[in-house]
């Protein structure tokens, strides 16, 4: 196992922005061609990766600096507690839409939905009403069980696991 995970250590912060552009082009995806509009928790969740990678990038330079190579490590323990604090906000989500816990008072309903026009809405919205974004404890896909946040869930951990393997395999590298 660990020579198939060695190539990606070696290079974490390059994976780990790969990975945060990856996320982020499958959410924007999902809501571009898959017609699922984020909720309030969703952008909240694509912020995270958005962290993730201005870390990721910020620290591929500064370990190529001239002193840098003494913070290798401690840039993959910054991801993994990046990748932590959004494998936290998911559970939140994720709950949320189980109704394990009431979500933010800033989702609570569902608003203009979709791609589909409603007449009434647009209306509405010219004359000056609010939009509510989708409500944050409804699931609006699974698979296998789970909503995107509950795989976010999964892979925010995954992720935050392999920045943990990175930082203790760079504290030990001569």
């Amino acid at each position: 196992m660990n020579g198939l995970l060695r190539p990606f250590l070696d290079r974490w912060r390059l994976c780990a922005l790969a990975a945060s552009a990856a996320m982020l082009a499958i959410a924007h995806g999902f809501e571009t061609f898959g017609g699922f509009p984020p909720c309030t928790l969703c952008l909240r969740q694509r912020e995270v990766y958005w962290w993730a990678g201005g870390a990721a990038l910020a620290a591929m330079i500064v370990v190529r600096l001239r002193g840098g190579q003494r913070l290798r490590a401690a840039s993959c323990w910054i991801l993994g507690l990046i990748f932590l604090i959004g494998a936290g906000l998911a559970t939140y989500h994720a709950g949320a839409e189980w109704k394990f816990w009431p979500g933010p008072s800033t989702c609570a309903s569902a608003g203009i939905g979709g791609s589909s026009v409603d007449v009434q809405a647009m209306s509405a919205l010219l004359q000056g009403a609010r939009i509510k974004p989708p409500a944050c404890d409804q699931a609006l896909w699974r698979f296998l069980g789970l909503s995107m946040a509950g795989w976010n869930v999964l892979i925010s951990l995954a992720l935050a696991a392999l920045s943990a393997a990175a930082g203790l395999r760079e504290r030990v590298k001569p």
